[in-house]
């Protein structure tokens, strides 16, 4: 969520290396001489700008705190006329890092709040099981009748990871092994014990999720709809199935993010 600073400083070097990159491929597909005369294309300048908006908008989106639009737009302009910055690019970053820090530690503040209250009141919701006072409940969505998962067990799972709002985070695209030595302690705390065919929603506080660390907004509290197909998946059975993911982050949403396994699930 709080993209280092320097992509907002390196979107328009990016964005013209990359059009001019594009520009120098195309001018050598073929020599000169071989080269087809093309229809000149019209370019809409307008949408060219504000798609151009667009990307600068979007990278000021991940640096987690609101700017003054009017203020970015007007020192643009001031720089364009050749105008002097109110501030230095060194004072710029600087600035930028203390505020996102206290956004940072602010979004925390609330995250973990939220996820207080809500499992203080949640274990007293019908079915609710808890594990770990106020930090791990989950609830039986459809009993199994299989083999069980144990402790070190690498089940063969389908999992669906949201925040507290209802927004998914990630989820597995097919059955897929996992590792319960290498995920999240909530999540590997609380599918042990489940059968094969059962589906359970695991509700899990930040202290046995990411807290802090992770990619995740800081402190949130995790939800995880699972469906155990196999109790102890081995290597080839895993080797006999294509996980697929979206991108680096799906497949990290239940790694544990701990210095010693850093790494991804697969």
């Amino acid at each position: 969520m709080f993209k280092k600073l320097t992509s907002l400083f390196l979107v328009l070097f990016v964005t013209s290396f990359t059009l001019s990159y594009a520009a120098a491929t195309q001018s050598k597909e073929a020599p000169a001489a071989q080269q087809e005369p093309k229809k000149e294309q019209e370019i809409d300048i307008n949408k060219v700008s504000q798609a151009f908006g667009h990307l600068i908008g979007k990278n000021l989106e991940t640096l987690g705190f609101e700017f003054d639009m009017q203020e970015v737009i007007q020192g643009m302009k001031d720089s364009l006329a050749g105008k002097d910055s109110p501030m230095d690019e060194t004072e710029c970053v600087q600035a930028i890092s203390i505020v996102q820090e206290e956004a940072f530690q602010k979004l925390a503040s609330k995250n973990l709040t939220q996820a207080n209250e809500f499992l203080s009141t949640n274990v007293s919701q019908k079915g609710v099981v808890e594990l770990e006072k106020h930090k791990l409940q989950y609830r039986v969505e459809k009993q199994g009748a299989g083999a069980v998962v144990e402790e070190h067990h690498s089940p063969m799972i389908r999992y669906t990871g949201k925040f507290l709002d209802g927004k998914v985070f990630g989820a597995s695209q097919e059955d897929e092994m996992i590792s319960l030595d290498e995920t999240i302690p909530g999540f590997s705390k609380g599918i042990v014990g489940m059968k094969e065919g059962e589906q359970r929603t695991i509700f899990i506080h930040p202290e046995l999720g990411y807290g802090m660390t992770g990619y995740l907004p800081p402190n949130s509290l995790l939800i995880f709809d699972i469906e155990v197909v196999k109790a102890n998946a081995t290597p080839d059975q895993e080797e006999s199935l294509t996980t697929i993911h979206s991108s680096e982050a799906d497949a990290n949403e239940i790694a544990d993010p701990g210095p010693a396994k850093a790494k991804a699930i697969r």
